[in-house]
């Protein structure tokens, strides 16, 4: 198998690594409740989903 020839500058190592970050996740609003969930997923505190109840969550009282 090949090898290099040269070893890479740390800068070129940095140039190649500078999109390998973690992006940091995304949130919206939920319409019903208005806490913040994920895009697309049920809301986890009402269960609503595009307009309609996808999971019967127990009213706390």
């Amino acid at each position: 198998m090949p090898n290099p020839k040269r070893k890479h500058s740390k800068s070129r190592t940095g140039k190649r690594r500078a999109h390998d970050h973690l992006a940091a996740p995304t949130y919206g609003n939920c319409p019903n409740c208005g806490k913040p969930r994920p895009p697309h997923i049920v809301c986890p505190e009402c269960g609503f989903y595009r307009g309609r109840v996808v999971i019967e969550k127990e009213q706390e009282e």
